[in-house]
């Protein structure tokens, strides 16, 4: 009776796997992932071209780079540091810069909110899996 219960088993394990296509799944050195090229159809989608919809891993593919959100996070982060250093350094030279520094102030309170923005949507797409 066990061995029944094994072989069905089996039987279904093998069921799930040929009822589901096969993807590359690319992964980042910042940790995200996306999905990469389409290996494999299962027997429940019989048109050519078309995927069933269940993605399984193929294979995983590193990548040395960051993901395409991360390098605008951190280009993002580097302009507002060097913002930052400009309004330090005019703060030092005297208050002959006011509306320089006023400027700036802007300028790094505008990339605070795109920064947030930026790394909000990350967080929904690591959520979203």
């Amino acid at each position: 009776m066990e061995e029944l219960a094994r072989s069905a088993e089996s039987l279904d394990e093998e069921e799930d796997q040929r009822i589901m296509c096969f993807f590359d799944q690319h992964r980042f050195a910042c940790g995200d992932w996306k999905w990469g090229h389409f290996r494999q159809h299962c027997n429940r989608e019989y048109r050519t071209g078309e995927t069933c919809g269940m993605k399984l891993i193929m294979q995983t593919v590193p990548v040395s780079q960051k993901c395409k959100l991360c390098d605008k996070i951190d280009t993002k982060q580097r302009r507002r540091n060097a913002e930052e250093d400009r309004v330090n350094r005019w703060k030092r030279e005297g208050g002959k810069f006011r509306a320089s520094i006023d400027r700036s102030y802007d300028m790094i309170r505008s990339l605070d909110k795109e920064i947030y923005d930026l790394r909000s949507e990350r967080m929904r797409k690591l959520q979203a899996v």
